[in-house]
This record gives structure tokens, C-alpha cells and sequence, in this order.
């Protein structure tokens, strides 16, 4: 009789530790750090300076920024820290480009 009453307990108290842990995980994945860049699109009276911007922030040759950019939309870069990712996003919104992060 006690040994029944002993796993009775021990089974309830398992399935109360699993909704703690589903709760700590849920903030962790909505705080998110680290994005990915895509350009989505651009202005065609922007493109110069789209290909020199994206030329000179992925060190790509000129050749390279210019197919990059025409191949639009494409990610750009993985893994950014936020304040890099939004910094980079309003660089391209000011010359004509559409940045996401992702």
C-alpha cells in the first residue's frame, strides 16, 4: 500500500516539470539575437549605389556585387548580431534598397 501511494506521487510530479521547462524555452526563442539578411529588392534609379554599397559590405568584387544584386532577392549575410542587422538595413533603405531581416 505505501509503495502505491510512492509512485502515484512520483508520477504527478514529472508531468508538472515538463510545463516549466516548455515555459523557460518559449522566451529564449522569442528573444532572438542573431538574423539573417536578405535583400528583397531596389529602385532602378538605385542601383549604382545598391551595387557599391553591397559590394563594399560582403567584399565582393564589382562583377560579383553587380550579379548579386541583380539576382535579388538573395541572402546577404547569417548569423548578424541585431544592432549590425539594423544598421545595415537602414544603410540600404537610404540609398533605395529593400533589406528584411530574418
Amino acid at each position: 500500500m505505501p509503495m502505491g501511494g510512492f509512485v502515484a506521487g512520483g508520477g504527478a510530479a514529472a508531468p508538472a516539470a515538463a510545463p516549466v521547462e516548455e515555459e523557460e524555452a518559449a522566451p529564449a526563442a522569442q528573444e532572438k539575437t542573431l538574423f539573417n539578411l536578405k535583400l528583397e529588392k531596389f529602385d532602378a534609379a538605385s542601383k549604382p549605389k545598391v551595387i557599391k554599397e553591397i559590394k563594399a559590405m560582403l567584399g565582393l568584387s564589382l562583377v560579383d556585387s553587380k550579379k548579386f544584386v541583380e539576382s535579388a532577392p538573395k541572402m546577404m549575410k547569417e548569423g548578424v548580431p541585431k544592432e549590425d542587422a539594423q544598421k545595415i538595413v537602414d544603410t540600404l533603405k537610404a540609398i533605395g534598397a529593400t533589406a528584411v531581416m530574418e
